[in-house]
This record gives structure tokens, sequence and C-alpha cells, in this order.
């Protein structure tokens, strides 16, 4: 990470952080910070919002507005923010179990609202900070300190659920491939409307362990050759994408926006008396 570029966007004295070795959750920061650079934002008018989790630690050591909420309810205080000033750019910082588990009832309704907020998903298939649990997006089979038998659940493609919900801007990003997730996160926040990256990162200490994934290098190196564009599925036979995952973006649409919309209800009804 350049030293500019944590000059401008994060706090001096909060680092280093306090992830564990080998975690993906600091790339993943740093290609946030990178894509709010690249966009010219007006740090004044960045609000980042999180809940609870190794993710949520984020908006502490980053430079902007930040507000760090209740486990599962960043969405829910997002919308206040936004809907409170809606110049600001408001962009979440959650975990695969913060949103999708006791979150994820806010994050379904926040994607049908289409309200312009930015999520972005850390998603390393496990609860890392409060002790291994297993998440919604555990593999089948896989292995948490609340499934020591192997996880029975099938696990939740969250790109595919706010698809569904009405998410206007979709798409997924891995720790390995920088340069894309950069790109894909500068546009979900330039996106009008709700956007949401699955950020694929990785936990060498929880679940890479209890799941005899390997060292950290071993688990970067499984999202290089396991993760495929959805440019390049389209043109490979299915023997060739078997046991893989897919990046890249899913969906980018233009839709009516939440807040635009209130405010237009707003306007008229001042009109009307």
């Amino acid at each position: 990470m350049s030293s500019q570029l944590i000059k401008n966007n994060f706090r001096m004295d909060r680092l280093p952080h306090i992830w564990c070795p080998g975690c993906g959750h600091g790339i993943i920061m740093r290609s946030m910070a990178q894509a709010i650079q690249n966009l010219g934002l007006d740090k004044q008018k960045v609000c980042i919002v999180s809940g609870i989790g190794c993710s949520s630690r984020a908006p502490g050591y980053m430079d902007f507005n930040t507000l760090h909420t209740t486990h599962g309810r960043a969405l829910a205080f997002a919308t206040g923010v936004k809907l409170a000033n809606p110049e600001l750019k408001v962009i979440v910082v959650t975990g695969d179990g913060d949103c999708s588990a006791i979150g994820g009832n806010h994050l379904i309704h926040t994607a049908r609202r289409n309200i312009d907020i930015t999520t972005i998903v850390f998603n390393n298939n496990i609860y890392g900070m409060t002790g291994g649990q297993y998440s919604p997006t555990t593999p089948t089979n896989d292995f948490g300190t609340t499934a020591p038998f192997g996880n029975i659940d099938k696990a939740f493609d969250i790109c595919k659920l706010v698809d569904g919900a009405g998410a206007t801007y979709v798409a997924r990003g891995t720790a390995y491939h920088v340069n894309q997730l950069t790109k894909i996160i500068e546009k979900a926040i330039s996106n009008i409307g709700f956007s949401l990256v699955d950020a694929i990162s990785i936990c060498p200490t929880y679940y890479g362990r209890k799941n005899k994934k390997g060292t950290a290098v071993q688990m970067m190196n499984y999202l290089k050759d396991s993760a495929v564009d959805t440019k390049v599925a389209e043109k490979l036979p299915p023997e060739k994408l078997e046991n893989k995952f897919f990046i890249g973006e899913f969906k980018n649409t233009t839709e009516p926006e939440y807040t635009e919309e209130y405010m237009k209800i707003i306007k008229k009804y001042q009109k009307e008396r």
C-alpha cells in the first residue's frame, strides 16, 4: 500500500490493524480506499458504516465519517444516514455472518428498496471474531467450532440473494484479484441504487486451520486457481467449470432509487399544502 494512499485515507494513529497474519481483510480495505480515491470523492461526503465482526473493524482505521453499529444492523443504520443526508455516499462494511444471518432481513429489504447504499461483504466463510462458528456461507460439509462433525446446511450465494431481492448492481471479487476488485468497488459506489460486492476473503486462523486449507499463501492460490470471470466462463465447456466459483459483474441495471422517490413524495406533499 502506497504511503500516500495511507495518509489520505487512513487514521495513522490506529495502524497497524489487528487482523491476523494472512487475513484477506486488509487487502479488501485497501481496495476500498483505492476505489474511493480513484473516484475523487469528497471525504466529508463519504460515510462508512459497519456492524460487528472482523470486517467491521475496517471503519475504525479509515479516515472518513464512520459509524460502528450493532451486530447485523449496519444496513438499518446506513438507511437512516442516507435518508437524513441523501448527499452522502454511504458504504457498508459487513461480514458474511453479519449481513446474511442476523442481518439477513435488513439485507433483503435494503436491496428491495434499491436505496443508494454500497455494501462490501468481507466474505471469509466463517465467524472469525467470535470463535470460528460456521456462517451462512460456510460450504456444506466444512467444519466450524459449531459444526465439529461438518456443516449440513446449504450455503447462501449472497449475490443471487440480493439480485433476487432487487439490488441494481451485484458483483463478486476476491482478495487475490486486487485490481479487478478495486474496479468493481468503483462501479458499485458509482451506481445510483443498492449495490453489493461479495469480496471473497481468507481466514487462515479459523476457517483455514479447521478445514485443513493450508497456509495463507495456499488459500490465496486457491482463490487464484478457482475463481473464473463471468466473461471467460461463457466460453468454457462445463467440465472446465467444475469446482469453480464465478467473479466479476453479475448485474448492472438502472431503476428508481429509494431516497429520490421518497423526496418526491415530500415535495409533492409540501406543494399540496
